[in-house]
């Protein structure tokens, strides 16, 4: 489907990739990652024929149907479902052909062309679209609203569903869950599975290319690699590969240093005189290795709140909405240090509105709002990117909250976010959405919060400040409420799910697998002409009562299985995220200046007993899975 040779690309002066050599085969689903600014949007760009490369070649295959996401929507005064329908080029040059055939009388044609629509389901066209933008978030009745009343997120929606439709060869996605929620994104990822297509996907949202790759393309270093598997296995993959690589380079330079000093020992002498040139000419002909690179740049951690009352903040039946019509009611919450909230519902129930009420910005229209005399709350949310001061640099908004800190704590503070050298002095008008986004979060840290509210923010984050983020909130010893379409960031955050939906904020029972079949119940549900989202209330109350009780006994011979589960799950990632740091120690090019060789073996041990570690948990939540399936299953059975 798609072959790169030793293809290079340039950005201006700047070289982004060069000698790679790829081939893509058909029906294959690639990730492509890699850190922002390393040519993954620029590839997409030489597919799609924008770009020329530098060097190399890049080959499709004749008459072949590329499909991507439109980077802007007009102002269209169609109904949605219509500009949707645009993405199937092939139905509406049909449809084109029907309207000429009829306006010639050519009955012949026209009969023909009706037997090619129904051929590639155009019948069928509007139905699967209205599905399509059901399933993205749109609400029953918008097919009908005309483009340009949605706001400029929806149209991006818009977007994705016209490239969806596209009945294409090639599917090409560039971060197509960045204006998504989660239950559109569970969507999204399950219409995926079932593309026909050959995929190539840009995304930062590692569970999404778990859920949906079979191969990872990493750009890095100015190079391209190759991963067979999904996103899991490309980081067990490239761990390894770098451990190797670092063994390696550690080894040679060993026998370097020992080869220069028997040259620098026996050269003078005139009977070892040539065996100390024929090493040394060993040495120039020896082909280096680079030590292992680990790329992140990003390291932050919480400190520690200045004071921790408890409770922090409670609401008591509280009752929110705009404009006098509730949207939620009867809202209880307690929130104490070390709480840990995910917060998970459909698109429009009230989640970021109960985070705003939480946050004070909203007031209750009934109901209590308590907060501790020394709550210190720490809000993320889109809006606050959006009022950074464009003329003013990063230090300049951490002077403004911080004026008697020196200028240099301030910028090896926003350092650990990726705001290295004369980056923080520039302003911030220019920036990326990920690098505004990293600003605010900055903010939000410094302050040292003891109430975290966090509203969406791995949006435009890359997958490497979403991990350092998903690190850091590990060791806060806050309460932490979040919204998420990230699912491995509220896998590693949050302890308790509350699910916002029909008018309540309560606890779900359950995890983010539960979750997706709960969505899909709802989905049904409403697709039968029902709104409960539980398709077991069907039949009589007695019925109702009985299929309850079951499900809930069932839930609760499940719950030690899945808490074994994600217990493990968290140890294993806090074994990886060490194993990273150690990496990174090991790749500081002190450790191998031939002075402090003897540092070096503890390092080595502790990465050998490290990696033994991995192994036995890895293990351990495999055998745990392993049950949880086995159980869910029986359970499953039990059910038919």
């Amino acid at each position: 489907m798609l072959n790169l040779v030793k293809l290079a690309l340039r950005r201006g002066p700047e070289l982004l990739f060069s000698d790679a050599t790829v081939t893509v085969h058909d029906g294959e689903r690639v990730g492509l990652v890699g850190a922002n600014g390393t040519g993954k949007s620029s590839l997409f760009a030489m597919i799609l024929g924008e770009l020329q490369p530098d060097a190399g070649d890049l080959a499709l295959p004749p008459r072949v149907v590329i499909a991507h996401v439109a980077q802007e929507t007009p102002a269209d005064p169609r109904p949605a479902l219509e500009y949707v329908l645009d993405g199937d080029h092939e139905l509406r040059e049909v449809e084109r052909a029907i309207r000429e055939a009829e306006t010639a009388g050519d009955g012949h044609r026209l009969g023909t062309l009706h037997g090619r629509l129904d051929s590639i389901g155009g019948y069928s066209a509007p139905a699967r679209a209205a599905r399509l933008m059901h399933g993205l978030g749109f609400q029953p009745g918008d097919e009908s609203r005309p483009v340009a009343e949605f706001s400029g997120g929806w149209r991006m929606r818009l977007n994705l569903a016209q490239a969806l439709i596209c009945r294409s060869d090639l599917l090409l996605l560039d971060e197509p869950t960045n204006h998504l929620d989660l239950d559109a994104v569970i969507w999204v990822q399950e219409w995926l599975l079932s593309y026909a297509g050959t995929l190539l996907l840009i995304s930062h949202d590692r569970e999404f290319l778990d859920g949906v790759c079979n191969r990872i393309l990493h750009l890095e270093q100015k190079g391209m690699q190759d991963y067979s598997g999904n996103y899991t296995d490309f980081e067990r993959q490239r761990s390894a590969r770098l451990s190797q690589q670092q063994a390696a380079f550690t080894k040679q330079q060993q026998e370097i240093a020992h080869i220069r000093k028997y040259v620098d020992r026996f050269r003078a002498q005139a009977n070892k005189a040539r065996q100390a040139q024929s090493r040394l000419k060993a040495l120039e002909r020896m082909e280096l290795i680079a030590t292992a690179h680990v790329d992140s740049a990003f390291s932050f951690r919480f400190r520690e709140p200045p004071k921790l009352p408890n409770p922090l903040l409670r609401l008591n039946d509280v009752v929110a909405g705009y404009d006098g019509t509730p949207l939620l009611t009867g809202v209880r919450l307690h929130l104490s240090p070390g709480v840990r909230i995910g917060l998970l519902g459909p698109n429009g129930a009230g989640k970021s509105t109960l985070v705003r009420v939480l946050a004070g910005e909203l007031p209750t229209m009934a109901g209590e709002r308590i907060e501790a005399q020394d709550l210190r709350i720490g809000y993320f949310a889109q809006h606050q990117v959006e009022q950074l001061d464009d003329k003013a640099s990063a230090l300049l908004h951490m002077q403004r909250i911080d004026p008697r800190a020196t200028e240099q704590s301030l910028r090896d503070y926003l350092g650990g976010f990726g705001f290295a050298g004369d980056m923080c002095l520039n302003a911030v008008e220019p920036f990326s959405g990920g690098e505004k986004a990293r600003l605010v979060l900055a903010l939000v840290v410094y302050q040292r919060p003891n109430l975290l509210l966090l509203d969406e923010p791995t949006n435009h984050l890359d997958l490497d400040m979403r991990q350092a983020l998903a690190n850091a909130l590990q060791d806060f010893q806050g309460a932490l409420v979040v919204i998420a379409h990230d699912r491995h960031l509220l896998r590693s955050t949050a302890d308790q799910l509350y699910i916002v939906s029909d008018g309540s904020a309560r606890e779900f029972d359950g995890d983010l697998d539960d979750y997706a079949r709960w969505l899909a119940d709802r989905r049904g549900d409403i697709q039968n002409g029902t709104r409960n989202g539980n398709s077991a209330d069907a039949g009589t109350p007695q019925d109702r009562r009985q299929r309850r009780r079951e499900d809930a006994f069932r839930r609760q011979a499940l719950a030690p299985l899945r808490k074994e589960v994600q217990k493990l799950e968290l140890a294993l990632q806090k074994l990886l995220s060490e194993r990273q740091s150690l990496d990174a120690r090991l790749a500081d090019p002190a450790l191998y200046d031939g002075t402090v060789d003897a540092d070096i073996q503890p390092l080595l041990r502790e990465q050998g007993e490290l990696g033994n570690r991995i192994s036995a948990t890895e293990d351990a939540w495999m055998d745990a899975l392993a049950k949880l399936e086995a159980a869910e299953s029986d359970s499953e059975r039990e059910i038919d």
